[in-house]
């Protein structure tokens, strides 16, 4: 499958000035020298341009550039071209024919990538992170991405793994000398060794909840009573009539959803509707969804109008959160000093708006970014955002726990062993040092056909 030539629209679809059709292969350079009326590409060297025709027989189809790069150096490691053409639907699908017609085939989802890692040129972990740098919406999630297609979190776990592979030899040798009774892995070595691993791993570990967050988004859920001023709030914030507002209690009866993106973090604002009790079905139904939401959500925004609400109710409704709360007093405009001056005894960190007047809108935003960057990633650090490596993550730790119970009770070595094989195991899945054909075939079918 591997030695076939593949070639595959690189850029968008849909009409525009140019396009870029990637083509890599072993007849990479032969099959487009067929079709391209220019130099000789065979005679051409690596990671140079080269401005022709693309014809079909006699009849041109476009004045394109070629971009020539020879094996190795290329992201896939094999002879790589690019045909920048003019952005025709009608062009693209011309070019694609005669790529087919001589002896090239369409690539799959994500094979280019596949086929850099498959030749070494990026480890599994660099190879996911292709994905989640095209996927990148803001400036938080491509960095975290950039950092890890340049190796930041696999060389953190190359690392880990050659420690442990060492110590993991040199038990196994004892098991090839039982019957001597001799021990070439200190123990105390060993324990030290695991101890290190696991400073590394445990940060990786808890790096996952702010990774979630920059790959993600914050599900964050504007909640309150009916006419408290969440609608108003949500367009406030997004800096546009994207809500129904209006005096009469009840409005909003579905959720809203809709993003903002704050110093580089993505929030989904999710507007509901109004916490109460009713006889309403239709409004009964949104309000049930509303609970739903909070249950889903990452951080809750309590809206209520102090005018409106007393100390109790403010204590009664916190006490059914799950989750990260900020409380948000509305109509600020219209309260009265004292009453707000007895909130702020029982609630300190209660923020003032009015929604009305687009008041404390500003700060409400630097609000939310601090809440969320309560642990804040420095730049450089390594944040784990992939799922599939958190969990592997954890399953060596645990792995690696067993090994330090193992110790504690004098456990024989064929049983360190094993726990030992099951860490490095699960290192090995995240970069690829193990792997199957189906976790592949599952990762990269999730890229687009181009990359």
């Amino acid at each position: 499958m591997f030695q076939d030539t593949i070639c595959a629209l690189a850029t968008a679809q849909g009409v525009g000035a140019i396009a870029v059709i990637r083509i890599s292969g072993p007849a990479t350079v032969g099959i487009v020298n067929a079709i391209f009326k220019g130099k000789d590409l065979s005679k051409q060297a690596s990671h140079t341009i080269h401005f022709g025709t693309i014809r079909d027989q006699n009849l041109i189809i476009d004045e394109v550039l070629v971009s020539l790069f020879k094996a190795p150096s290329s992201y896939t490691k094999e002879d790589t071209i690019e045909i920048s053409c003019h952005g025709s639907d009608y062009i693209v699908q011309k070019i694609l024919k005669l790529l087919l017609k001589n002896g090239a085939r369409l690539a799959n989802p994500g094979e280019f990538t596949q086929r850099a890692f498959l030749n070494g040129q990026l480890d599994l972990a660099q190879a996911e992170a292709v994905a989640d740098l095209i996927a990148s919406d803001s400036e938080a999630s491509h960095q975290t991405a950039i950092n890890q297609i340049r190796g930041g979190f696999s060389k953190q776990i190359a690392e880990l793994r050659t420690a442990l592979i060492h110590f993991a030899s040199l038990i196994e040798l004892e098991l090839d000398f039982a019957e001597e009774d001799v021990e070439f892995a200190d123990r105390d070595d060993l324990r030290q060794l695991i101890y290190q691993i696991q400073a590394v791993l445990v940060p990786l570990i808890a790096s996952f909840e702010m990774g979630n967050v920059i790959k993600n988004g914050v599900p964050t859920v504007i909640v309150g009573k009916p006419n408290a001023g969440k609608s108003t709030l949500l367009n406030c914030l997004l800096n546009e009539e994207r809500a129904i507002v209006s005096a009469i209690a009840g409005t909003t009866r579905d959720v809203i959803e809709d993003e903002l993106l704050i110093e580089g973090i993505r929030f989904r604002l999710i507007d509901t509707a109004g916490l109460r009790q009713t006889n309403d079905t239709i409004e009964a139904i949104g309000v049930e969804r509303t609970l739903q939401q909070m249950e889903k959500a990452s951080l809750i925004v309590y809206l209520f109008d102090a005018n409106d609400t007393t100390i109790e109710e403010m204590q009664q409704q916190i006490a059914a959160f799950n989750a990260p709360y900020l409380l948000i007093g509305n109509k600020i405009d219209t309260l009265e000093a004292a009453k707000k001056a007895s909130f702020e005894a029982i609630f300190p960190t209660i923020s003032w708006i009015s929604a009305a007047k687009k008041e404390g809108i500003d700060a409400l935003k630097q609000t939310l970014v601090a809440r969320v960057k309560t642990n804040d990633v420095k730049a450089g650090d390594t944040v784990v955002t992939n799922i599939r490596h958190y969990q592997h993550l954890v399953k060596t730790n645990e792995a690696l726990d067993q090994v330090l119970y193992g110790l504690s009770h004098q456990i024989t070595g064929d049983f360190l062993a094993q726990d030992i094989r099951f860490a490095l195991h699960h290192l090995g899945e995240i970069t690829g040092q193990i792997t199957t054909d189906d976790l592949l075939d599952n990762i990269f079918s999730k890229f687009c056909i181009g990359k």
